[in-house]
């Protein structure tokens, strides 16, 4: 803790990576039904900050909350946990 207190942490996976310093990530998380009691997967998109534009779609990554960067982004990249691993294209099968 530096002074700022703690801040929220969520691990998701990158769904998108057309912006310039700008990830959409998608967290997962578990909820239980109120009458039924079954857990559910509830899922929600967050643009997160990437200022060394590292991460591609498909990467699992570590996001932590940070102040207001602009109307929709509240949330900075803090590390790669995991690359996404690269799809061999077609015509390299082939040969």
């Amino acid at each position: 803790m530096n002074g700022r207190g703690l801040r929220k942490e969520r691990t998701g996976l990158v769904v998108s990576d057309r912006m310039p310093k700008t990830v959409v990530v998608s967290v997962e998380r578990m909820v239980l039904h109120p009458r039924y009691k079954k857990v559910l997967k509830r899922r929600t998109k967050v643009k997160a900050h990437d200022e060394s534009n590292q991460c591609r779609v498909g990467d699992r990554v570590l996001i932590v909350e940070c102040r207001p960067l602009s109307r929709d982004k509240r949330w900075r990249v803090s590390k790669v946990l995991e690359k996404a691993r690269l799809a061999t294209p077609a015509a390299a099968l082939d040969a």
